[in-house]
This record gives structure tokens, sequence and C-alpha cells, in this order.
């Protein structure tokens, strides 16, 4: 193995040195104490530490990095206290994510580092995010994200590099290539000769070299960082290496050829740079041996802390109060009050798309810092036009195109927000979403959670049926998401509320769903306040009062129950709009069982799963001794949304309204 120490000092060919011992020593004390059953799990580094440690040393410490669980390095280099890496480790309450994750599953925005999640490849968004707010900022900073070559097989990786590429941000992709992902060898994981050819797929610059040579590493990483600032561009860098222990340690290397074992143990990082610097006189055998010794003992007396560290104290309030970020924003909007609308300014009449609209481009002059992206969004104004006029206001900085790669855009936008943005994110239908659901529902909604770190992200939703477009672009897919601790769901039925709900959802700092009826866009009027204020989430809105029956619903169920009522006047019909579909308004729930003592749930999504059956159950729970009769559900069918206009008008839960209601009323 090669050497070339360029213009490095002697001091730092030391901290080289003594940065890449420390985490195989930690190591080697880890598996001590597996075998002892002092600790549950670890996952193996040994072998290929040299990449962790020369890519973090070559930045600087308030560049992020974005490992994953075999980078111990980063963590050491970073300088985070092992007793307290010990503690997360092993789900101590002291650890950095108190308790709730394991291993390296979590982040610190003050050592700038952003944490995987076990999917492998959704922290390639968020890298592109973090990098372009240093675009936006004029920062002179990369960002680096690491990836095995398990995870180039993810589309994750595929849609952020692309992003990266499309629009000029200055990440480094870091490929470990160790030859297996768990235990499939390469060769059942792609044909290319090697990785570091993608690049050139993307139209950018990538470069493979030996990931077990310090030096080699950090001179690299450090050029192409140069290269990255002063161009503005992306660049991959392929780490050959090899993993020297199982994937993890329960698992296991049968499925290894123990040649491989000979081959890279001759390659260790460690051992080769250690003879090297023997040979250039850097250090002698005492010196080396004296820090080993140093590293040890101070492995030794951070373990003694974690040792007596205290034992998990459970506290199920404090659990529950940390699903969600506390909203701090200093900017707010007055509160909407239905009964007094006026209040938030002189009202005007608009439609619900309108109104949409009013409540986004006030929200872009309030916060200079908030990031608009979608596909189509910028000069073509999106499908529905909501966005029309605003790239020639705000520029193509703040109203960002992007190319069709849900995931990646979603991560962005948390890299954004971990880099002090926020952003709302368009998808052209509600339907599509799909195609970054990782991201929502394990990355956008549990970060808070595990490490306190805010998520402060609307994605825009346009559903629903009604307009004849077939099954792909008329789900109404709400239930999908309330099951799901961590986000908001909104769901407004009226102009004042589209405008508010979406104020108060980019004020807030936690991943909010907020839904809006395509059916509704034009043909919905309403008076709504010309000022900038919020409605309230979480916090249901009375309708009507009435003393027959209480329909409660949200979106176009209010719609479809107010004609109803409308038509029906014989019977005295109560109407809850609940608004907020997660936190649900419990209270009002209560509220309107109490009124009639006949509940019914009305939702324009299908019956099995959906957010009547949630509240038909919390209602017998709680509510059971207000009830005259059982609490039914009218729902649409159970299929998929089909496009001839007969058949959708069979499948919507309107067609079966009269019905439903007249069978309550029968109790």
């Amino acid at each position: 193995m090669h050497f070339d120490s360029k213009d490095l000092t002697y001091d730092q060919l030391v901290h080289l040195y003594k940065s890449l011992l420390l985490p195989r020593v930690i190591e080697e004390k880890m598996l001590v104490l597996l075998r002892q059953g002092k600790i549950s799990k670890w996952f193996s580094g040994i072998g290929q530490e040299a990449i962790a440690v020369g890519v973090t040393q070559a930045l600087d410490e308030d560049e992020w990095i974005l490992p994953l669980h075999r980078n111990l390095g980063v963590f050491t280099s970073r300088h985070m206290p092992l007793h307290k890496l010990l503690m997360q480790w092993q789900g101590n309450q002291s650890g950095y994510s108190k308790g709730r994750e394991r291993s390296f599953h979590f982040g610190n925005a003050q050592h700038h580092i952003c944490g995987m999640i076990s999917h492998l490849g959704p922290q390639f968004g968020i890298a592109d995010g973090i990098a372009l707010a240093h675009k936006l900022r004029k920062e002179d900073k990369v960002v680096v994200v690491f990836t095995g070559e398990g995870g180039t097989s993810e589309g994750d990786f595929h849609e952020a590099v692309n992003v990266a590429a499309v629009w000029d941000l200055p990440v480094i992709f870091v490929i470990e290539n160790n030859g297996y992902a768990l235990s499939t060898p390469v060769n059942e994981q792609y044909r290319c000769e090697a990785l570091v050819e993608k690049a050139r797929g993307y139209g950018i610059d990538g470069v493979k070299i030996d990931g077990n040579n310090i030096l080699n590493v950090y001179d690299t990483i450090k050029g192409v960082k140069k290269y990255c600032l002063e161009y503005q561009r992306p660049y991959l860098v392929e780490c050959a290496t090899f993993r020297m222990r199982g994937h993890e340690e329960a698992s296991g290397t049968k499925y290894v050829p123990p040649y491989l074992f000979e081959v890279w143990d001759i390659k260790d990082p460690i051992k080769n740079f250690e003879q090297f610097l023997l040979s250039k006189q850097v250090l002698s055998k005492e010196e080396i041996d004296a820090i080993h010794q140093d590293l040890k003992d101070y492995v030794d007396v951070e373990c003694n802390i974690w040792f007596n560290a205290k034992p998990m104290y459970v506290d199920t309030g404090r659990e529950l109060r940390d699903v969600y970020a506390e909203n701090k924003v200093d900017v707010r909007g007055m509160q909407y009050d239905e009964e007094n609308p006026a209040a938030a300014g002189p009202v005007k009449e608009q439609r619900f798309i309108d109104a949409i609209k009013e409540g986004l481009h006030q929200s872009m002059q309030q916060h200079a810092d908030l990031i608009l992206m979608g596909q189509d969004i910028a000069e073509y104004g999106g499908v529905f036009k909501i966005t029309e006029g605003f790239v020639e206001e705000f520029g193509k900085d703040r109203v960002r195109n992007t190319p069709l790669c849900e995931s990646a855009i979603l991560g962005a936008a948390l890299g954004l927000n971990i880099q002090g943005y926020r952003s709302m994110i368009e998808m052209q239908f509600a339907d599509f979403v799909t195609m970054g659901f990782t991201q929502i529902v394990n990355n956008l909604a549990k970060i808070h959670y595990r490490w306190g770190q805010s998520a402060n992200v609307v994605i825009r939703m346009p559903c629903g049926a009604g307009v004849g477009a077939g099954p792909f672009h008329s789900q109404t897919n709400e239930a999908w998401f309330i099951h799901t601790p961590g986000l908001k769901v909104v769901y407004p039925s009226t102009p004042a509320d589209a405008k508010g709900l979406l104020i108060a959802a980019i004020n807030d700092p936690n991943p909010v769903l907020f839904f809006e009826h395509k059916a509704l866009y034009r043909s919905v009027h309403g008076n709504v306040p010309e000022g900038y204020y919020e409605t309230e989430i979480g916090k249901a809105r009375h309708v009507r009062s009435g003393d027959d029956c209480s329909i409660i619903t949200y979106g176009q169920g209010v719609i479809w129950a107010e004609d109803y009522a409308a038509h029906h006047s014989e019977i005295s019909i109560d109407i809850l709009d609940l608004r907020t579909l997660l936190p649900l308004d419990y209270d009002a729930i209560k509220a309107a069982v109490g009124r009639t003592g006949r509940v019914l749930v009305l939702h324009e999504d299908t019956m099995t799963g959906g957010l009547g059956g949630e509240i038909a159950a919390w209602v017998g729970e709680h509510c059971f001794e207000l009830l005259d009769a059982p609490v039914l559900r009218c729902a649409s069918l159970d299929t998929p949304v089909p496009f001839n206009t007969e058949l959708e008008n069979n499948f919507l839960a309107k067609a079966r309204l009269h019905e439903t209601v007249v069978k309550l009323l029968k109790y």
C-alpha cells in the first residue's frame, strides 16, 4: 500500500493515526462486551475505518455528514463523547435519542451529523436539501452522504444523485464498496465494472479509490471538496474496502470465502498506516504502543461512566409530548374565529382554489425562508395553476421545478429544515405520494421523536374523486397517514379554512399533509378574510346544529352533508366538520354525540380502514352512555376509483348517504 503524505505535518499525521485507531479500539472493546452479554448488538466496521475517518477529517466541523451504521469513525472524529455514544447504542435514556433508537440511527445538529434510518436510501435526499440550503445562503460548504454498494440499487440513490446534478448541489456521494450487502455479493447486485461508472449517467464526475488508505481517502476528499465548491457540482467517490466481521455479529461470515479474509488482512488500514509511520520515523514502536494504551484507557473510563448510568425512567407523558415539536414560531397569523370572521380583517368572496393560492402567497411574503418545490410549479404554475405568477415574484430559488422524483424532493425538504428553512411540496396528485412514502412515514414523521429535529414541511395533496379522473388521480388517501404518529393531517372544506389551515401548516414545525379536494377548487365559494390568519390545527368546526342525528365528516363530505340537510328539512341534522384528522378534536366529537345521540361518520375514502372506523370505535369506548343507536359509517366502496362517471358516482359514499341516514333514524 503506497502512502503519500504530501505536505502533511508530523502533528497532522499523528492526529490522523489516533483518529483512525480510536474506532478500532472501541470496536475491540465492544466485541468483548458482546461476548460478555453486556451489550445486545453490534455493527462492526473493522477493516474499513479509513473511509469514515478520512472523509470526516477532510471536512470542516460544521459541514454536515450523513453516515451509516458502520461509520463509527465519523462520530468519534466529530468528538462526540464516547460514554454518551455507548448510552445511545444500548438504549439508555441519556443517549442521543433517549432510548428510542439504537446504533447510529440518530443525528445531532451540534456535531452536524444526520443519522440514517434502516431503509438505506432516504438519507440521500436529505443531503440534497442541506446542500441546497448552503447554496441559497451562498455558503462555501459541502455535504457528504454515505452509502454501501447495496444502497446504490435503491431508487433514492438515483433520484438524489440526479437532483444534485440538475440543481448543481455541492454533495459528495461516498460509496463504501465492501463487496457484500449483508450476504449478497456484488455480482448479484450490479453488472457495471465499477459503481463510479454510474456518475457519468447523471452528467457528473466520480473517482474510485483505495478505501483502506487513510491518506488516499483524506487527500481525495480534500480535492473533491475543492472541486465541488469551485464548480458547484456534486461528485461520486467509490471506496474499495472490505468488512472483516459480519453484517452484524449475529449474522456471522460463513458466506464469505476464507481466502478473502487473508487478502484483506494484508490491506488492513491500521497495520499499513502504522508501518508507514514507522518507516518514515514519524512514530516509534514504543510511541505506537503508548497510543494504543492511552486509547484503551480512555475507552475503559468512558465505559465505566456508561456502566454507572441511571436506569431507564419511563414517562408516558414525555413519550407522547415528544412525538411533536412545540410550535415556537415568532410570526403567527391571527387565529380565525368562525363567529367573527371580520376580526381577521375585511372579507371577500373567493373560490376554494383562490383561497389556497392567497394563503400560500401571503406565507411566501411572510417567510423569506419558505421554499416551494414540485413538478411544473414554476413558470407553468402547477397543473392546477395555484402557483401561477409566483416564480416572477419570488424567483426560481424559492419556486423550484423538480424532476419526477417524489422521494428525493421530500428528503430535500427535510434537509432544508435541518438548515432552518421551511418548505412546501406540491404532490401533483395525492395518488403520487406513494413514491415518497418512506420519506413521509419514516423520516419526516419520526425525526422529532427520535432525536429532537423538527420537520417544518407541508405536503399539499390535491385529491378526491368526482371529476372522472380514474383510479390513479382520484384517491383520497388520508387514512394511509393518520395511523402515523408525528404527522399532522388537515383536510379543509371551506375557502376560509383552506387559507387559514394552510398558513397554520406552514407555521407549524411538524410535517403536515394538507389535503385539498380537486372537486372543491372551483365549485365552492365563501367569504375569506383578506388578512394573514391561521385556522387552528386540531380544532373541528361545528357547521350546523340539529337534534335528530349528527354527521361527522370532512372535506367533500361536508358539502354532501350540507346539501343533504338542505334537501331534507324534515330531518334535523347536526354537522361537524373535523378539518384536522390528526390530531382529532375528540372534545368536538363527544359534543356532537351528545347533541343528538345518533352518529353517522361520512367520508369519501373507502370503508375498510377508513377514519370512520377509528371514530366509531372511539365513540363506542368513550361516549357509549350518550348513544341512542350504534354509530354508522357511510363511505365509498372498497374498490379502486373507477373512471366511468356512472361507476364513479356509484362508488362514492354520497350514493349511500340517504339510506344510511334512514337506517340510523330507525333505531
